[in-house]
């Protein structure tokens, strides 16, 4: 039975990575919050638990800023819900923090791979006991 580890991501990390994660969950199409909240936790495997209270003030700025714009609906038999959709200028700000995320992420790996590579290399001049 294989064990899973509690990962705890910082809340810096979260902060950073929310504005380009959901307007990449929104420009696979409109959806409202709730589909986003699962959304999130289907693409972090579990390991991200955002709640309404992360989400909904990130939406409102989102809208504020022209990134996404909103709706309400009420669709036959449910109930009223408020649809989000991704905007041009949202799209142009996701290739944006796609680019930059691109450049972090290559950094770490770079730096990650000579931290291996040096952790892996064999003390010379060690004594033996």
């Amino acid at each position: 039975m294989q064990v899973r580890k509690d990962v705890r991501i910082g809340k810096d990390l979260v902060a950073a990575s929310a504005i380009p994660l959901v307007l990449a969950i929104l420009d696979e199409g409109e959806t409202y919050g709730y589909a986003i909240l699962k959304r999130i936790d289907e693409l972090s495997g579990g390991e991200m638990e955002w709640t309404d209270g992360m989400l909904y003030p990130l939406l409102h700025r989102l809208d504020r800023l022209g990134y996404v714009e909103a709706r309400w609906d009420s669709p036959e038999g449910a109930r009223r819900r408020r649809y989000y959709r991704i905007t041009p200028a949202g799209q142009d700000a996701l290739s944006e923090h796609r680019r930059q995320w691109e450049v972090v992420a290559g950094a770490l790996q770079n730096a990650w791979h000579t931290f291996k590579a040096v952790s892996q290399t064999p003390l010379t001049g060690a004594v033996e006991a």
